[in-house]
Formats: C-alpha cells, structure tokens, sequence
C-alpha cells in the first residue's frame, strides 16, 4: 500500500495540530496522561525512571524491549508517546533519556505504509519540527540512531549508563535476543495488558514469559505494519517516487538537517 495522494483535508489539520501540541509539555502532556491512563503508552511522571522516545518508526518499541528484556527487575519507562514534550520535560526535571533517531527518509516512509491518510509533505515538516524543537536540548539526551538500537543495543546501554551515572544491565546483541525483541513485538497486536505492562516496567520478566505462551496462541495474523517484511519493503520501494518531487526539495534538506544535528553526536 502507498500514500494516497491527497488525505483528507481533515486528516492533515489534526495531524497538523498535534505536530504543534506535542512540542508543548504543559500543554500536551496532561491531555496525554487522560488519553493514555496506561499500561502503554507510558507519560513521564514522578515515578519515571528512563524515558525512551522520538519521531515514530524509528525502533523506540524495539529500544523499550531490549531494556527491559535486559534487566533482572524491571525499570520504570516513559515511552511511546512520540512526542517532543516528553523529551523536553525529561530535560527539564533531570530524567535520564534516550533519544532514539533514524534517517528522516527511512522513518517517513515506513510511517506512510503504517499511516497512509497522512500526506508526505505534512510528514516532513512534522519530522523537522520534532527534533528541531529538541537542538537546545540534546545535551540532556543519550543519542542512538535506528541502526545501532536493532543492532548493538548493549552499546546504547553503556552509552546512557556513561551519561546519566545508571547501572542498567547490557543486552548482549546476540541472534537470540534480537528474534527475542521481534517476537515480542509481534505481539503488541493483542494490546495484552500483560505485555504494554512489560513495557511500561510494571510488570516482571517472569510474570510476561507466563503470559506469552497463550498470548502466541491467541494471536491473529502479525500486522505488517509492526515488523520488517517484504511486502513493506515494496511499498516503500513504491514512495520512492513521491519522496524525489523536485517539490519537495526544500523540505527534504531540512528534515535531514534535523537528523544530522542528532546523528552528530550519536
């Protein structure tokens, strides 16, 4: 599936909308603490421990997986919001926080074919204003892009441990825990209070590898829209075209000069 070509001018006035509000902690984030009561999303509160977040698409559920599997208890996690004001106030109040990031090309369209009433022009825009809300912060951020939280996410680990003065525990970038975070992601489709309640660290390892089993069997079909596989990797193929329009130009160069500020001191 592709973008369609023109979404409904409603459609882009509210994700206009929230492209604004979620720049705005005082403003966003008590709504976002009515709308998500939990388990996931989780909003930063004074229980917080690590808030893990950035544009969507760009592996924050994976990152929120990887931690937590890598813990012996869990570790209480703001996350999912996809919301600069959660980073900001995570700054503001002294939090530790990852900041993850991906190239703005890859994240867009991958939130295309998951989100395909929103338009390509409003995404680029939204993408640049995230992170460019957050340049006089990023100080206050660990950093890591796509590639190296699927990847070596242990590296990540050391990397907000070294920043923040945390003891988190490693995960050991083997085949095993990678498939281990995937397959736990698969998952999410169910919304089991048991697995969001893993995520948000209310929950134990223990108590969730109880609750999989049966989860595993209830489970539908995996949507496509949670994991990598070959039918999204064709329709990204398929925005190709959209994503080169001389039209775009402008907004292309400064979406990926947001990335670059971050990728900078990733």
């Amino acid at each position: 599936m592709t973008a369609p070509a023109h979404p409904t001018l409603t459609r882009r006035a509210r994700h206009r909308l929230r492209t604004r509000a979620t720049e705005y902690p005082a403003f966003y984030l008590p709504f976002a603490r009515r709308k998500y009561p939990g388990p996931s999303p989780e909003v930063i509160s004074s229980e917080t421990e690590l808030v893990i977040d950035g544009y969507t698409r760009s592996a924050s559920t994976f990152a929120v997986y990887a931690l937590q599997l890598a813990q012996p208890a869990p570790v209480r996690l703001a996350h999912h919001l996809h919301a600069p004001a959660q980073l900001i106030a995570a700054a503001r109040n002294g939090v530790p926080a990852l900041a993850v990031i991906r190239d703005p090309q890859g994240a867009i369209s991958s939130q295309l074919i998951r989100e395909p009433d929103v338009a390509l022009r409003d995404a680029l825009i939204a993408y640049a204003r995230f992170y460019e809300c957050l340049l006089g912060y990023r100080d206050n951020f660990a950093i890591a892009d796509f590639e190296e939280v699927t990847k070596d996410f242990g590296a990540v680990i050391r990397r907000i441990n070294n920043r923040f003065g945390t003891q988190l525990c490693e995960l050991e970038p083997s085949e095993a825990n990678i498939a281990r975070c995937f397959d736990l992601i698969k998952l999410r489709s169910t919304l089991s209070p048991v697995l969001l309640g893993f995520e948000s660290g209310t929950v134990t390892a223990d108590e969730l590898n109880r609750h999989v089993a049966a989860l595993s069997r209830a489970q539908g079909p995996t949507p496509e829209a949670w994991v990598p596989s070959g039918e999204r990797d064709k329709s990204k193929a398929a925005l190709q075209d959209q994503w080169a329009r001389p039209g775009l130009a402008r907004l292309r160069a400064r979406a990926q000069r947001a990335y670059e500020s971050f990728r900078g001191i990733a």
